[in-house]
């Protein structure tokens, strides 16, 4: 007991009952943040187009580019020989299919995913792709901020153990002093929020400086993944033989991308 003084106590369970049904947590920080971020792009669109279809094109992309993403990079060998659970809601439990929702989604899937999916709207529409990407860049941290929430309800997406005092012990996990990083990836999120927010309102809005957004957005995601890897549970159902894991990994392409799209907005600009 003398042990737990130390530390933060994260006792919040996973679902919150209403009359009885269980409401999922995760479930709604999720869709919180999709409507919250879709309230910003509806906002910074609107004088592009009147249609909002590029909310369908987005929501279909992310979806489909998370989950193949983590079924290639991070579950390889269980999904090739249970291919139907990457495309059906389903899993196999007892010898018998279930239905069990998708389990796995990969976040750098996700956002190539979204980038596809932004490149057929934009020829469909005839609209700049990467005038759409900047705005999509502006409210995807926001989104990612509430799904970290989430997760942080979930108690999963745990820190290495530590005895720092800013360490959670989370009673739903395995009680042990561990980093809060899906806390420490929500609030670097909601700060990129708002830098991107006024990048945007000074330079995109304009048509200055084109991909800007799109590249600090990349930028500061990718590096703050990479680096908070360190302090973070390996995900992925192997060990690679490298110094680094799976996230890093596929972060370092979008530091590469990230940084090409900063510099190619400042010398388009001059």
């Amino acid at each position: 007991m003398t042990g737990y003084l130390q530390y933060i106590v994260w006792d919040v369970a996973s679902d919150l009952y209403v009359a009885g049904i269980p409401i999922h947590l995760y479930g709604v920080l999720f869709a919180l943040g999709l409507l919250v971020g879709g309230m910003v792009v509806i906002h910074l669109m609107r004088r592009y187009t009147a249609s909002q279809s590029y909310l369908i094109y987005a929501f279909v992309g992310i979806l489909i580019g998370a989950r193949l993403f983590h079924c290639l990079f991070y579950d390889p060998m269980y999904y090739a020989s249970h291919v139907a659970e990457i495309f059906l809601p389903i899993e196999e439990e007892g010898g018998k299919v279930v239905f069990g929702g998708f389990r796995g989604l990969a976040s750098h899937g996700g956002v190539v995913g979204l980038m596809v999916a932004l490149a057929i709207f934009s020829r469909r529409n005839g609209l700049n792709y990467l005038e759409v990407c900047d705005i999509f860049a502006v409210a995807t941290p926001l989104t990612g901020g509430f799904v970290r929430l989430g997760n942080m309800m979930n108690s999963e997406i745990l820190g290495i153990p530590t005895a720092s005092p800013m360490a959670f012990i989370f009673k739903y996990a395995d009680d042990i002093p561990r980093y809060p990083v899906a806390l420490y990836e929500a609030l670097w999120y909601f700060a990129l929020f708002v830098l991107l927010w006024f990048v945007y309102r000074a330079y995109g809005n304009k048509h200055r400086l084109r991909g800007l957004s799109m590249g600090i957005a990349c930028t500061g995601v990718a590096v703050f993944r990479f680096f908070i890897e360190f302090i973070k549970e390996n995900q992925e159902c192997y060990t690679p033989l490298l110094p680094i894991n799976m996230g890093q990994m596929l972060s370092i392409p979008f530091v590469v991308a990230g940084v090409w799209f900063i510099v190619a907005a400042i010398r388009r600009k001059s």
